[in-house]
This record gives C-alpha cells, sequence and structure tokens, in this order.
C-alpha cells in the first residue's frame, strides 16, 4: 500500500488486507475503489470531506452532560455578565447527578421534577432560576438540532404562598439610617442614593466618576447607567479615606469588595441589629434598591424614568421595585376629584336646580324658593 498521511483522517489496511480510510472526526469514509488512495480524486474527496465537517460541525452531543459542556464553550454563555454565568454554574453544579441522563429521555416531566426538587432544597427562587436556566439550555440545544424540541419552554414559575414576605423588601428610613451608622458611609450610600446593586457598588471603579456623574454599566443587563451625584453622596465620598484599590468602595484593608466578604461582612451586622430590635427582619441590600424605585414612584415619577435611573431594560423590571409604593398622595388627589366629580357636576345634571325646589320636604310638603 503506498505510504499516504492526511490529517485528520486514518489510512490503515482492514482484517482481509484491504485499504480503508475514514475521516477520524465524523467516521465518514472514503471509497477507495472510486478515489484510489494517493489520486487526484483521492485528495479531492478528502478535502470535500473536511469542508463538510466544518459545516455540520461536531458530533451532536447525546447526553444532558455533554449539552452542557457544549453550551458553556459556545459564546452564548461566555458573552453572559459573571454573575449570570456564575448563577448558572450553580444550577449546571445541581444537575451534576443527571448529567449521564440521555437528551432523548428529556421531557416536561422531568424538568418539573428537577424543578421540584430545587424548591425542597433551594427554595422558590432557585426552583424557577433553574427552569429559566433550562428553558435556555434545552432551546440552544434544540436551535442546533440536538433535541426534537424544548421541554422547558413556557414552564410556569412557583408562585410565593400567601403570606410570604416579599424579597428584598424597601428599607424604612429609619432603617436606612441605623445601618448607616454601622456599615461602611461611601458604600451604602452608592446603594442607597444612587440605586446601585450592590454587585455593581462594589465593583464601582474609580474612573466611572466623571464630572459629578456616575457614568457606568449594570453588570448584569450592561445597560448603560448615567447618574448625576447626589450633593449628599459627593460629601461622603469627600470624607472617605483615601485608599489604593481601583474601585470606588474599599473595606478595612484598603481592598476592594468581595461578593463573599460583602456577604459575611452583612449577615453578622444584620443579625445584631436584629436581635437588637433596631431593624426588622428580611433586610437585604439589595432593597436599597427596592427602596429607591419606591421613593421615586411616590414622588411621581414614571416607571420609564424609574428603569433608567436603575439601568433596567423594560418598564415591568421598575414596577416590581416599586410595587410597594405608597401613592397615598396620589390616591388622595384620585378621591378628590372623584368626590368632585360624582356629587357636584353629575348631581346637578340630574337635579336641575329648578326642580330641587320642588322636591319633598321632611315633613311632606314642597320647598318654596326664598325671595
Amino acid at each position: 500500500m503506498t505510504h499516504v498521511r492526511v490529517r485528520g483522517f486514518k489510512i490503515f489496511r482492514d482484517r482481509h488486507g484491504q485499504p480503508r480510510c475514514y475521516h477520524r472526526a465524523t467516521k465518514t469514509s472514503v471509497d477507495l475503489r472510486k478515489t484510489p488512495l494517493g489520486s487526484v480524486g483521492f485528495f479531492a474527496e478528502c478535502a470535500r470531506i473536511q469542508q463538510l465537517a466544518k459545516l455540520v460541525g461536531r458530533p451532536k452531543p447525546g447526553t444532558l452532560g455533554l449539552l452542557i459542556k457544549e453550551y458553556r464553550a459556545s459564546p452564548a454563555f461566555c458573552e453572559l455578565s459573571a454573575r449570570t454565568r456564575a448563577d448558572y454554574q450553580r444550577i449546571c453544579d445541581f444537575l451534576q447527578p443527571i448529567a449521564d441522563t440521555p437528551l432523548t429521555r428529556i421531557d416536561r416531566p422531568l424538568v418539573v421534577r428537577v424543578r421540584d426538587r430545587m424548591v425542597e432544597l433551594h427554595k422558590r427562587h432557585w426552583a424557577n432560576y433553574a427552569a429559566r436556566f433550562l428553558s435556555v439550555l434545552l432551546g440552544w440545544g434544540y436551535d442546533r438540532g440536538y433535541m426534537s424540541s424544548n421541554p422547558a419552554i413556557g414552564l410556569k414559575s412557583i408562585r410565593r404562598a400567601r403570606g410570604t414576605p416579599a424579597a428584598n423588601r424597601p428599607w424604612t428610613d429609619q432603617e436606612r439610617e441605623t445601618v448607616l451608622t454601622v456599615l461602611p458611609l461611601h458604600l451604602i450610600a452608592l446603594m442607597m442614593f444612587c440605586g446601585l446593586d450592590p454587585q455593581d457598588a462594589i465593583r464601582l471603579p474609580k474612573t466611572a466618576l466623571k464630572e459629578g456623574y456616575i457614568d457606568s454599566r449594570r453588570g448584569k443587563t450592561e445597560q448603560p447607567v448615567w447618574i448625576k451625584l447626589p450633593a449628599a453622596l459627593v460629601s461622603i465620598l469627600g470624607e472617605t479615606p483615601i485608599h489604593e484599590a481601583a474601585t470606588v468602595a474599599a473595606n478595612s484593608f484598603g481592598q476592594s469588595w468581595t461578593s463573599s466578604g460583602l456577604q459575611s461582612s452583612w449577615q453578622k451586622i444584620k443579625c445584631g441589629l436584629e436581635a437588637e430590635g433596631k431593624i426588622g427582619s428580611g433586610l437585604t441590600m439589595k432593597g436599597l434598591r427596592h427602596s429607591v424605585a419606591t421613593i421615586l414612584a411616590e414622588m411621581g415619577h414614571d416607571e420609564r424614568s424609574i428603569a433608567d435611573m436603575l439601568g433596567q431594560k423594560t418598564v415591568e423590571m421598575a414596577r416590581h421595585y416599586s410595587k410597594a409604593a405608597n401613592r397615598t398622595k396620589k390616591i388622595d388627589n384620585i378621591i378628590l376629584a372623584f368626590d368632585t366629580e360624582l356629587n357636584k357636576r353629575r348631581t346637578e345634571v340630574v337635579k336641575p336646580a329648578e326642580e330641587v325646589s320642588n322636591l319633598p320636604t321632611e315633613t311632606g310638603g314642597t320647598s318654596k324658593k326664598l325671595n
């Protein structure tokens, strides 16, 4: 047999001594009877198979674990924010025990069982998040022909039980003042006055402060954030100790905060204040974003403006953040206008002045017009 080598192809003799050749990646064989080994036709056929392999792509993953591996290596995953990738990875770790499940066996009931199991172990929020991730993952696989359908699409979220306190509730004025005295002032102020997410606040670089504004992007949505620094925040930042960290906020060691470090410090402080009765239960740092949205809604600002302030793409999230707003003043004005319309204007139409004089009096007679 002529000694020929072609990258990506295996050339050998079978047990009958006949030459054989196939493409390693796709297992596509070359018909050496039509294109003899080493001939021009042979090399042309090898080139055709290689080109076809580039168009078809790699072999389809057959299990959930391989699908996750393919997805995590794709631009669709790599271009997500660091926070989203970390959250998705947490779901992937949870799915590891069923990684060997064939894609052909993944159906709607299996997705529901995964979600319900997540409820038992990690509560409602992560269960709904797992369902959304599976919808993204399986949808990505369906678009590439790895699956015949996406069984997770359109799955309803588990609703919060009646009477369960809402997550990330707004802070009261007293709670804000209390916490300001025990946490790094400049860090809390970024969240309190500008509505920054805790993750965005600890990562905000010093270069984002420009000419009295915060010029940055929301970490999770990549939405631009352009906020004028309130006078109170300017004053607080001016009194912040000088540090070498690249971020605006720094811990007691003069270094940038980490997510775990901030959560650890916050939990210790929060538990202490709750035990002393100085704050209510269920307080979270992200609740300060809800506080900002609530105050803006109470001031009468529209949802689009609130969404722009918080770096949200849609007004639905602004509506979610500001749903606890006390719109008492707005409702008072509505009731006053309704009372005027119902008891004055409409009464005068139904009961003209000349007819009012003929109405029965309490004694059974008719009223007389006074001269």
